[in-house]
């Protein structure tokens, strides 16, 4: 079943928690594709140094400004698309970034779009998911409530841990926050 609007419009740390074992899905033209959510990190807006929205809203982050349950979408290394969900309420600039996702449906349009054999390297990092799901900038403020980009409820169950994000240590202390939530000793993850 399709997460409704209300699931997102809670603080980014419980959405990001809770986000793990649910399942991110693309339905688009040349097919569906899905895969569990196993890694999220939250990025929590003015208190969270490491967030895009910590230095208040531009044109990159304004989607941040709106309702949760929105796509946020951007370009690392000037290759790499990550693909974000907006979480909390009006004004309350919160993200999480899905990290890594085991595949589950469209396995073989994932490997066609990522040239890649080995289930494991379709979606062990967000530059990957992103390839393999189809999602491209174009994806920057799609609603998660449509049908051409959703998460679902699964019967997924694991044990979630968190630790610290990757690749923040320019955040300061926020780097130090466990804001990042794995399915616990999951093989689809980005870093072990």
């Amino acid at each position: 079943m399709k997460l409704e609007r209300e699931f997102y419009q809670r603080d980014g740390l419980t959405v990001a928690r809770e986000l793990i074992g649910k399942k991110l899905v693309t339905n688009l033209p040349e097919g569906l594709t899905s895969g569990i959510i196993v890694e999220t990190e939250a990025y929590m807006g003015a208190i969270d140094a490491a967030a895009h929205s910590y230095r208040g809203k531009t044109e990159r982050t304004k989607i941040f400004y709106g309702v949760g349950g929105f796509v946020y979408v951007y370009l690392i290394y000037g290759m790499h698309i990550c693909t974000n969900v907006v979480a909390n309420v009006e004004n309350i600039p919160e993200a999480i970034l899905i990290r890594a996702l085991q595949p589950v449906d469209g396995v073989d349009l994932m490997r066609l779009r990522r040239g890649k054999k080995n289930l494991r390297e379709l979606c062990s990092g967000p530059g990957k998911l992103s390839k393999a799901l189809g999602i491209t900038k174009n994806f920057y403020g799609a609603d998660l409530c449509d049908d051409e980009i959703f998460i679902e409820s699964t019967d997924f169950r694991a044990e979630v841990t968190a630790t610290k994000r990757i690749n923040v240590d320019y955040a300061g202390e926020a780097a130090n926050f466990l804001w990042r939530f794995v399915a616990v000793g999951n093989e689809f993850l980005s870093v072990k």
